[in-house]
């Protein structure tokens, strides 16, 4: 049986305010009083480039295109050069939004093909993601998710396009819960090792961050 071509893919960066501050200060302390603003999480640091950069380098050789799902900081994520896909719904309502826009772009571009997202904040992808997702979709011509140590990564998953009419219908519902809309659609799951380290650990505080600086600093 041939490889399954390269999916799609877009990177979800299109959250609004998720902002990674270090620890308050005490209780009296003194705040700086030009410190500048703490950046939009993709656009953090991990060993002197931008999360989203690591995540780029990961699934450049595994897509066939890739896009950016960006709202806000618009101007930073096109510094990378790749296309931008705003979400479509309004009100920013988490990251099904962006799904769908990737979905709505990808049926205007290439009708009936599947689109792979990848959260924006998980600098370790495994390199045989799209392979894998995409070998399992052709088997069962569903929609497959990402799994790893007995839990389910909702929005690293292989979205079949025929699941864009359920995204939008949920969406227009106000019913924004990734893993129910996975259970809607019968989403089967495709697992990988966790050790030494899992492939899907995401950045979301300081500490996190801490913890990838030292993964990535094992890898020199």
């Amino acid at each position: 049986m041939p490889e399954p071509e390269l999916p799609h893919v877009l990177i979800l960066a299109g959250g609004l305010g998720r902002r990674m501050a270090g620890t308050p200060p005490e209780p009296g302390a003194t705040a700086p009083c030009l410190a500048p603003p703490a950046p939009a999480k993709p656009l953090v640091l991990l060993a002197g480039r931008p999360l989203i950069a690591h995540v780029i380098a990961r699934m450049r050789p595994q897509a066939g295109a890739l896009w950016i799902n960006a709202n806000a900081d618009r101007d930073a994520y096109a510094a990378f050069g790749l296309p931008l896909v705003a979400d479509s719904i309004p009100g920013h309502p988490g990251p099904l939004a962006g799904v769908l826009a990737g979905l709505e772009r990808l049926a205007a571009e290439s009708p009936g093909a599947p689109l792979l997202t990848v959260p924006a904040d998980t600098p370790f992808l495994p390199p045989d993601l799209a392979r894998r997702l995409a070998a399992r979709h052709a088997d069962t011509g569903g929609l497959v998710c990402a799994a790893s140590g007995g839990q389910r990564h909702p929005v690293v998953a292989l979205w079949p396009a025929n699941a864009r009419t359920a995204l939008r219908h949920c969406l227009e519902a106000g019913r924004l819960k990734v893993g129910l809309l996975l259970d809607t659609l019968g989403a089967v799951t495709e697992s990988w090792e966790t050790g030494p380290d899992d492939p899907f650990f995401n950045v979301n505080t300081p500490e996190d961050l801490a913890i990838a600086e030292f993964r990535q600093a094992a890898r020199q």
